[in-house]
Parts: C-alpha cells; structure tokens; sequence
C-alpha cells in the first residue's frame, strides 16, 4: 500500500507562482508518520531572477564580490601600488630593448623636433667610469625625456629614473607605463620610506645609473626648490658621484599645467662630478648650489659664475621671498605660459 500523499496534502503559501513571497516560504507536507514536516525551498523564482538581471551592477555573485565568511579570518592583502610596484620586469632584457627602440626611434626625434636642446659640459664627465646619480632641478614633465635624450650613451642605456611613488604609480596602468617607457622606479617623496630608499640604493650598487629632481616635484612658478637630502644619501650610501645638472627652457615648452606644447630651445649643462664626502645634508646643499652656479653660468659666462661662486654671491635659484607678483617680477616679467592673457580692454 503506497503512503504517498495525494497532491491536495501539499500546503501552498499566499501568493501566485512567480510571487516574491514564494522565494521566502515552503511548501509543508503535514500529517506524516513521525511527526516530519518536510519542506521544499524554492530560492529562484521568474520575478526576482528578472529583477537580478535588469540590476546586475546591484546584486551579489557572480556579478558582484563574493561574501567572505564571518568564521574565517581574511588575510591581509599586500599592496601592490606605489613604493610597493614591483620594477624589477621593466628591468629584464625585453623590456630593455622596447625601451631602447622607443628612446632612439621616438623620444629622441621627438626631442630634437620640440625642445631642440643644446648641451654644454659633457667635457667634464669623460673621465667617470661606472654608475653615477644625476641631479636636475626640475621644472616640466618634459624633463625626463629631454635629458634620457641627452645623457651619454654609456649611462643612458642602464639608467632608471627616481618617480613619485603617489603620482607615477598610483593606477596599475600608470605604473606600468612608466616603468616601460621610462624605466621608473617608485620612491617617497612626502616622508622618510627606507624600502625605495633601499630599492635605489641597491640598484645603483648592482651597476644601474640613477636619474632623480633633488626638488621633489615641478616648480609651480618657474623658481627653484630647496633641496631634499635624497640624492646625497644615496651618494653617501653607495659611493658614487653626483652630476649636477641645470634644465632651461622646459617651462616655456611645457610648464605644470599647461594644455599644449610650445616647441622652443632648451638648454642642459652638466657640472663637475661632487664626490660624497662628508654627510648627506651638506653634499645636498652643495648639489644645490652647484645647479645654482650652473644656472649663473648659462646667464653669464663661465668666469662670471666662477667668480660668483668662489664669493659666496650664486644668486640662488629659489628666488625672491614675497608675493607671487614680486617672484614673477623677478624671473623677468614672464607670465605662466599655462594661462592665456586677458584681453585689454575687457570686453
């Protein structure tokens, strides 16, 4: 004899089929030997399958994140951008020779078309042998390229560029971009971090040559910055020298913020080669004074610069103190090529 319950036992709950309160009630079977009531859930119905799929953005998995279990301790994840961005690919040989072919194919004409540089002062690097840092002061984004075009091929071909770790490396994109083109590294440039510190460092142990702005960023008005101790540590840290060198003209090519290219003559003097002796704060300061003294050289003649700052008389490059008025004044009456003049009279 069959116990199985004719189809008129089954209890439905309130609510058509496709109803959404059939997804959250069960389908009872009362009345069975022992006192079980089985039930049946149905999670999936034609109404709220529709309403996941006209808001996908808004449900669960698989369209969104799963959940993790609250049970289950989730691990920390590591950051991967930043002074965390690992380099270490764009350093490998297939990335070496993209970058060469992109340098000598693209950068260069590039270079020679819009900034056309003029070079003075590679006479007094013909000496050096080995990994050198490079130290410009730092104006445009057109810096980078211009002085990877102009650097001797002996460095130019094993070197790699200090970047901001919070600006050249903040998007996964970015970073990568960057370090293939540029062969950029993260550093910190906001505080102390001894991991990209050490990163360049040891680069520059193993026979890479080191291209970095003492001034942490691009001159917002067209004057100098103070230097920051980075360059020198690292001088002091692995021994090498330190070039000092002047950029002029980037800023009226591409100043910080700045919509388009305004091709001009830009002009790159290389110093005398500062030996690390001594601590890192005053080698920083020389560096700084010798960019100083490169910048009078370019003004002047060399003798004029020479005896200016035998002197202690380098006009320094940060400028005047004041107003933004007084600072413009100084640099000699040159409007920031970023902003379009006003018409006179106003209309």
């Amino acid at each position: 004899m069959s116990t199985k319950p004719p189809a008129s036992a089954w209890a439905a709950p309130e609510g058509g089929v496709g109803s959404p309160e059939r997804s959250t009630q069960q389908w009872r079977l009362p009345g069975l030997p022992g006192g079980v009531t089985p039930s049946k859930r149905l999670p999936i119905t034609p109404a709220n399958l529709r309403r996941a799929l006209r808001r996908p953005s808004a449900g669960g998995f698989p369209w969104g994140p799963p959940t993790w279990p609250d049970s289950t301790i989730k691990p920390i994840e590591k950051p991967s951008l930043g002074t965390a961005y690992d380099t270490e690919w764009a350093r490998r040989y297939p990335a070496r020779v993209a970058r060469l072919l992109l340098n000598e194919g693209v950068t260069r004409p590039a270079i020679r078309a819009i900034a056309d540089p003029k070079v003075e002062g590679l006479d007094r690097l013909s000496h050096l042998e080995g990994p050198v840092i490079f130290a410009a002061n730092h104006s445009s984004h057109l810096d980078t390229p211009l002085l990877l075009s102009v650097i001797p091929e002996r460095w130019r071909n094993r070197l790699v560029v200090a970047g901001a770790a919070d600006y050249f490396f903040d998007t996964r994109w970015r970073a990568a971009t960057f370090a293939l083109a540029l062969g950029a590294i993260p550093i910190e440039r906001h505080r102390v971090s001894r991991d990209s510190a050490t990163r360049a460092a040891r680069l520059v142990e193993e026979g890479w040559s080191l291209l970095i702005f003492p001034e942490g960023g691009r001159s917002p008005d067209g004057w100098g910055q103070a230097h920051r101790p980075g360059a020198a540590w690292l001088a002091e840290r692995t021994g090498r020298p330190v070039i000092p060198v002047h950029l002029e003209g980037t800023r009226q090519i591409l100043a910080r913020g700045a919509k388009r290219l305004r091709p001009g003559t830009t002009h790159v003097t290389f110093g005398r080669p500062l030996q690390p002796i001594g601590n890192a704060r005053d080698l920083a300061a020389q560096v700084e004074s010798t960019v100083a003294a490169l910048g009078d050289e370019r003004a002047t003649d060399w003798w004029t610069a020479k005896r200016r700052a035998a002197s202690g008389l380098t006009p320094s490059l940060r400028g005047p103190e004041g107003g933004g008025w007084r600072r413009t004044w100084a640099l000699g009456g040159t409007p920031d090529p970023s902003r379009r003049p006003r018409p006179w009279p106003p209309r």
